[in-house]
């Protein structure tokens, strides 16, 4: 494949999806038929930003609906958090999370996430809504539906932040971005909990990634993890990719804006709260195998596994190591979004669980790996199934008689972990084959890797493998 340095005008961009995946090309043919090959390369955004917004409302409003007026959380699989931690941790009674204590347990989430919910709460109460000690039933139950709709209106304003970040980071394709905006798994899990948050914030710092900003790349993604442990994982693959690439300088400032936003977020918690700011590692170290996990899996099967942290950080470690070698050692530099996928699903798929929420974490990152609709179906039927199991299972619902083991959702746990699973193998043949990369078909590099793409490899890879001698295509 010819050598593909991008340049800032005349280069070259992805193909279109509309020529490029049978989902999308069958589809087209049905609304005028794929783009021309004679089309401008560098064609507006407006179109798709469009479409893939309104898309995205009509999916969130959905969502929001079925979880709005449901009676039976379990049995309709509408539960969420948002409610039940509003009234059970302090922020009905108008206690700051973390600076203020009573008889309740501390937020376990990291401490952006509190923040979040504190500006929620002042918002709440700035529009009217009851709170302090000593309520009564029905003006907790209103306090408590006023927050959730503050929620469904911020998260829902994060979701279509995501989306727009989607569609302005890979340049040629920002159709992509209807992934995320038609993903039937946001409607379902968009309101479960405060993950938008994060996920909004790191495909923030994707996106200025991807445009040559990486002080601004690392403030979001420090934000991200001030919210969410799991964008701090981005930080191996990227630390990797710039060695290679010979890019330390832009690493070195993205990995100081990190530091700043998330020292700036922690820091005042951390000095006025030392317990409370540890409670969200506590609170994860001292947890077993939990739901989702295959762990759970074992544990319910009776086949409990001792010392699950250390078996647990080993196993994530050597994946760690894989893809380490994987970036180092494969025939063309990995696309960052590709080792991003890869590093973020090794830790869900070892992890201690699987709350449903966590794949939104999956989505963005699954977009930007492997941009195919099969492979999104097949990703979005495992979790689709699982999201159903884990809530009838908790509900009763799935437990045969005589008190005989719950199977249908052992059987779910691990169809999710195939359906992950073959979108990690299918990114990795990416990573071994890049021509089997949708993305690099066109005789791109890495369109969403900023400063990689284009880059050749250091010398230090070239000796390595004397034979290729480039990390281009």
């Amino acid at each position: 494949m010819a050598d593909a340095v991008r340049e800032p005008t005349g280069s070259p961009l992805p193909d279109p999806p509309s020529r490029t995946d049978g989902f999308v090309r069958t589809v087209s043919e049905r609304l005028g038929g794929p783009v021309g090959r004679h089309a401008s390369p560098s064609g507006s955004t407006g179109p798709a930003t469009r479409v893939a917004l309104l898309t995205g409302v009509v999916i969130y409003v959905v969502g929001a609906w079925f979880h709005l007026g449901c009676q039976n959380a379990f049995k309709w699989m509408c539960y969420s958090d948002i409610g039940l931690l509003y009234s059970s941790r302090g922020l009905l009674e108008g206690n700051t999370p973390y600076l203020d204590s009573g008889s309740y347990p501390v937020l376990e989430y990291p401490v952006l996430t509190g923040w979040f919910l504190e500006l929620e709460r002042l918002i709440n109460v700035a529009l009217g809504a009851p709170t302090g000690l000593g309520l009564g039933e029905a003006e907790r139950a209103q306090a408590t539906d006023s927050f959730f709709l503050i929620n469904v209106v911020l998260l829902g304003l994060l979701f279509l932040i995501a989306i727009l970040a989607q569609v302005h980071t890979v340049e040629g394709r920002p159709w992509d971005a209807m992934m995320l905006a038609a993903s039937p798994c946001v409607a379902a899990a968009g309101l479960i909990n405060w993950d938008m948050l994060p996920v909004a914030l790191t495909a923030l710092g994707c996106m200025f990634w991807a445009r040559r900003q990486p002080a601004a790349a690392g403030l979001l993604l420090g934000l991200a993890t001030a919210a969410k442990l799991y964008p701090v994982f981005l930080l191996g693959p990227l630390l990797l990719l710039c060695l290679r690439s010979r890019r330390m300088n832009e690493f070195g400032t993205m990995l100081g804006a990190f530091v700043i936003s998330w020292s700036l977020v922690n820091l005042p918690v951390l000095l006025k709260a030392p317990e409370a700011w540890r409670s969200f590692w506590t609170f994860n170290a001292d947890r077993s195998g939990d739901l989702g996990s295959i762990w759970y899996v074992l544990s319910l099967a009776g086949h409990e596994v001792r010392n699950l942290n250390a078996l647990n950080a080993v196993l994530f470690l050597v994946a760690c190591l894989l893809i380490g070698a994987l970036i180092v050692l494969a025939p063309r530099r990995p696309r960052f979004g590709s080792v991003a996928f890869l590093v973020v699903a090794a830790f869900l798929m070892t992890n201690k669980v699987y709350s449903p929420q966590y794949v939104l974490w999956l989505l963005p990152l699954l977009i930007l790996a492997r941009p195919r609709w099969r492979d999104w179906w097949i990703f979005t039927a495992g979790e689709l199934i699982y999201f159903g199991a884990i809530w009838w299972h908790l509900g009763g619902y799935l437990t045969p008689g005589a008190g005989a083991p719950d199977r249908v959702y052992w059987l779910a746990v691990i169809i999710r972990l195939l359906t992950q699973g073959w979108v990690v193998a299918m990114v990795v043949r990416d990573v071994l084959h890049p021509a089997t990369d949708v993305i690099r078909r066109a005789g791109v590099d890495d369109p969403s890797g900023g400063v990689f793409d284009g880059a050749e490899d250091a010398g230090w890879v070239r000796r390595l493998r004397p034979s290729q001698g480039t990390g281009r295509a």
